[in-house]
């Protein structure tokens, strides 16, 4: 492999690390939150910029209107927030006052996934991604370490248009180039293959690279995509790569409705139909247990995604 793990980190560290420079680099970026500083990273943002801070208590859909006539008047504000309450609660808000009206908001999403781990199911979420995918205009990313969601953040940033931005609280492996530019529209091929795709997205992507490890010393050629921009999908990347291998594995730490497996699916169904398996969490909610009991009980790991692709190749 390539890539060398550094050490785990959270990736929501990644966000308030991006929200700082951010911050830095043009006056017009704004943080709100809905009574959760400390979660989302955003302290050090905070304390730098405190006029440029607006805690607006738990009071998320209130948030979102603030936000939302902040972006009116040329401000740039990212809104932070738990995924379940920062999608599900105020998904009415989200539709009418930030994608229809195109706001230039930025929606940052932290404890996303089962990986919340012991909150349990009412605080886990594995269908934000296909409710944000659902909304026009806006933009779904969701990086796959530290280094990666503080370059989606500055991207977010600069990008004029709503985005949403998943990220979580786990100490994850810190493996992408420290100083590489996030490219929001561009997938990222992580490791060249022939044999079979593994398009994967978020905490997914290294356990995608570790399965390809495994195939190849059973002797099969597995290219890693990074999608870590879910919408607008990188179509030119996924069909040059399923031209070439001529199966797709999709895995992603979401449900598996409406995420990044149906996204990919329907670009191939259009334009070019391709043998595909899934590794998601299926159509069920979390529960409580450690990030890694979950991950395993919910077979959202390279072993997995190692089986998916063998089974594909053996069709």
């Amino acid at each position: 492999m390539k890539y060398t793990d550094t050490g785990k980190k959270d990736t929501r560290s990644g966000f308030g690390a991006g929200l700082l420079e951010a911050g830095r680099r043009d006056g017009r970026v704004l943080a709100l939150t809905a009574d959760l500083k400390g979660s989302l990273k955003m302290d050090a943002f905070a304390a730098e910029f405190p006029e440029r801070f607006i805690q607006c208590g738990i009071a998320e859909a209130n948030m979102v209107g603030v936000a939302a006539g902040l972006a009116i008047t040329g401000k740039i504000p990212f809104i932070g927030s738990f995924a379940e309450f920062v999608t599900g609660r105020v998904y009415d808000q989200l539709r009418q006052e930030v994608s229809y009206g195109k706001a230039n908001v930025k929606i940052a999403s932290s404890h996303a996934g089962i990986t919340l781990g012991e909150d349990g199911a009412t605080h886990q979420t594995m269908e934000d991604i296909a409710l944000m995918r659902a909304l026009p205009e806006m933009v779904v990313l969701n990086p796959c370490d530290y280094n990666q969601t503080k370059q989606a953040t500055l991207a977010a940033a600069q990008w004029e248009g709503p985005v949403y931005l998943r990220f979580g609280r786990p100490g994850v492996p810190n493996f992408t180039p420290e100083d590489e530019p996030f490219v929001i529209g561009k997938a990222i091929v992580m490791n060249e293959g022939a044999d079979v795709t593994l398009c994967a997205t978020g905490h997914l992507v290294w356990e995608a690279l570790l399965a390809a490890d495994a195939l190849a010393a059973e002797g099969i050629s597995a290219e890693v995509i990074d999608f870590a921009t879910i919408k607008p999908l990188d179509e030119e990347a996924l069909l040059a790569s399923a031209r070439k291998t001529g199966a797709i594995v999709v895995a992603e730490e979401h449900n598996m409705a409406g995420g990044l497996g149906e996204a990919i699916a329907g670009v191939l169904a259009r334009k070019l139909p391709t043998p595909m398996a899934f590794v998601n969490g299926e159509d069920r909610f979390g529960q409580s247990g450690t990030p890694a009991e979950l991950m395993a009980a919910y077979g959202l790991d390279a072993e997995h995604i190692a089986l998916a692709a063998k089974h594909m190749i053996n069709k």
